[in-house]
């Protein structure tokens, strides 16, 4: 019969061993990428802090355009009812003025007419006749 001496506590050892090893390079590993997780955070950060630096000169730039545009379009329209203005004050004179003339026409006509002539001679006194006796 054979009798066998187990070294457990030697096995248990180097077990161990290996478990910590094995643990201290996983730790090693995660405290690596915990650093390189917070570098590239940082980087992320710098580019939307940039990017918001960005939006806000654009965001300027659209407001100043919307102004720009405001003024011009009020500008415009100021022109536009002015002309507008000018337009129907002469379409009014050209008016008066063409009524001016039917009217002048139409006294003319009635004036030249037969029934016009009849009118007016019936509105001036017929001439008396006068003799004249010489001595």
């Amino acid at each position: 019969m054979e009798v066998k001496i187990l070294n457990v506590p030697d096995d248990n050892t180097n077990v161990n061993a290996a478990i910590l090893e094995r643990l201290e390079k996983v730790v090693e590993s995660l405290q690596d990428n915990s650093v390189k997780m917070g570098q590239l955070l940082a980087v992320h950060n710098e580019k939307l802090d940039k990017q918001d630096r960005i939006d806000a000169v654009l965001f300027e730039k659209i407001e100043s355009l919307h102004k720009d545009m405001d003024r011009a379009t009020n500008e415009i329209k100021k022109g536009c009812e002015r002309d507008i203005r000018l337009v129907d004050q002469r379409l009014r004179m050209m008016e008066k003025k063409m009524w001016t003339i039917a009217g002048a026409l139409t006294v003319i006509s009635f004036v030249v007419s037969p029934i016009g002539q009849r009118f007016m001679s019936s509105l001036t006194a017929p001439p008396q006749s006068s003799i004249l006796i010489e001595k």
